[in-house]
């Protein structure tokens, strides 16, 4: 960075991993991933970067500072939990170097592994860490759970309200007047970039903006901070394809050449927590994105399919003038946002869940049938009478962008995460029915081929429930095991010994 002694900062960024095995070799994250809510899952292919970075000026040095990074990586998006920790570390990792870091890993090994819904404590050079682990079953907004088992912990904890929320309101500021439309270039998985002055208002705003979807994972590829010396640097400013859906943060004034031709650009100053509303970001045109001394704004030629929410923006302000604190600022823009996010989705839910087969056509003996296809246009006509217009005030062409989303990477990752978890219902209801079934009485017109063929599928039914951890209740699964059994029992012993052998 500039030399300038910039004292302490912390930022993050991500990273995509190398080739060679994708899964995690020492933990499935399958079970952690089904509990955790999307937008928390244990990523596969890519890394984040928490890091705490210090630049002082020291004599005794050749360069005339000291520079020092201390970077955690996890596949966890933890970013409140994980700078809290760096703050704790790093200032007396900077002093007393190794040992000093050997002693903390040795306390980090014994930590147990995060559980969603769990409150776990977390000791570290004598303080103990605090958090409660979100669950997909949490109401969406609701506030975390004030935690009561204090356990006579002593010291007493640093207990962190959130493992992962930004001071959204803090970030959101410059744009707050455009909140509407970050989130519909969000929700469409646009290409954008956000230049910012320092690393850390780079990567909280990229941070910022893939969170306000939520509880809609963000699907697309995001880079809260970004340098030339990336690997993806050329994949990203070349001219000759269209730039990636993809949010990258950016601090070099190299790039606002190299991406000039991104079609959304966001320039945001320093971040400030003044008392009056720093002045608003207003947006220009893409050509108008010159030179060096490019003003904040957004650059963008976008236009919103949605008007613009006054009544949020107006509420936002009074709150500034009456020095409403920001963590409340900030609850109530993470709450239309969600009110927004649901607003759209809803609709998409109830359609999709209509094309889930009935339960009574799940029989014991035939494969479950098939969840019909989703069709577009049989989506477009359920908005009519239950459409988005039903939760929110806010009006628009939200059939326009349905269409659009349609085309996003956001779209095919929900649908693909709903079909999974649709199929994954479907074989586990398939089980309770092989369950309930009564299968002497079906063995008996059967021929020995049939049965062996039927103990081959419920064994594999029975490896696919317990691999996939499928929602299916451990008695069930108990229960085929024991009909297999059973059936095997049945048969003669040469056929009994082939399959105890497979």
């Amino acid at each position: 960075s500039v030399p300038g002694g910039l004292g302490d900062t912390q930022f993050s960024f991500r990273l995509r991993q190398a080739g060679g095995q994708r899964t995690a070799h020492y933990e499935d994250p399958g079970e952690y991933n089904r509990e955790a809510p999307l937008t928390l899952q244990r990523e596969s292919a890519h890394f984040f970067g928490y890091v705490y970075f210090r630049q002082v000026k020291d004599s005794s040095v050749k360069r005339g500072y000291f520079q020092k990074s201390l970077v955690l990586v996890s596949r966890l998006p933890y970013v409140n939990l994980f700078q809290s920790l760096l703050q704790l570390i790093a200032p007396e990792y900077f002093e007393k170097l190794e040992p000093c870091l050997e002693a903390v890993c040795n306390e980090i090994d014994q930590w147990p592994p995060p559980v969603p819904g769990q409150t776990l404590n977390l000791p570290v050079m004598g303080v103990v860490i605090q958090v409660r682990i979100p669950s997909r079953v949490d109401k969406p907004g609701s506030s975390p759970v004030k935690q009561f088992n204090q356990e006579n912990l002593l010291p007493a904890p640093l207990v962190l309200p959130s493992i992962h929320e930004l001071d959204l309101f803090r970030c959101f500021q410059p744009v707050l007047i455009h909140i509407q439309m970050l989130w519909e270039l969000m929700l469409l998985g646009e290409p954008i970039v956000v230049m910012a002055p320092s690393p850390t208002v780079s990567s909280e705003m990229v941070l910022a903006l893939t969170s306000c979807l939520a509880p809609l994972r963000y699907c697309c590829d995001y880079r809260p901070y970004f340098t030339i010396h990336d690997t993806e640097f050329r994949e990203y400013t070349t001219r000759t394809q269209a730039p990636p859906n993809i949010v990258v943060g950016v601090t070099n004034p190299f790039f606002i050449k190299t991406l000039q031709h991104w079609p959304h650009i966001l320039r945001v100053g320093e971040l400030r927590m003044s008392g009056d509303l720093p002045k608003q970001v207003k947006v220009k045109k893409p050509a108008k994105l010159k030179t060096l001394d490019t003003k904040p704004g957004i650059y963008t030629s976008y236009k919103t399919f949605l008007h613009k929410d006054k009544t949020l923006i107006k509420r936002l302000l009074k709150g500034m003038q009456r020095k409403r604190p920001s963590e409340v600022q900030s609850a109530l823009l993470r709450r239309h946002l969600l009110e927004l996010t649901q607003s759209f989705i809803i609709p998409l839910e109830h359609y999709i869940a209509s094309l889930m087969p009935l339960q009574r056509a799940i029989t014991p003996w035939k494969n479950p049938p098939q969840i019909r296809p989703f069709r577009q246009e049989d989506f477009m006509k359920t908005l009519e009478h239950a459409g988005p217009q039903l939760t929110c005030v806010l009006k628009g062409d939200w059939l326009g962008l349905y269409r659009r989303f349609f085309r996003s990477p956001n779209f095919d990752g929900w649908y693909r995460q709903r079909h999974r978890d649709m199929t994954q219902k479907l074989e586990a209801l398939h089980l309770e029915a092989i369950c309930e079934a009564d299968i002497v009485a079906w063995m008996k017109d059967k021929s020995e081929v049939e049965i062996v063929d039927l103990v081959l599928k419920l064994r594999e039914k029975l490896v696919r429930a317990r691999c996939q951890h499928l929602p299916v209740k451990e008695e069930t699964l108990q229960r085929v095991a024991l009909y297999i059994q059973t059936i095997i029992a049945s048969l003669p012993e040469d056929l009994q010994a082939v399959l105890h052998h497979h």
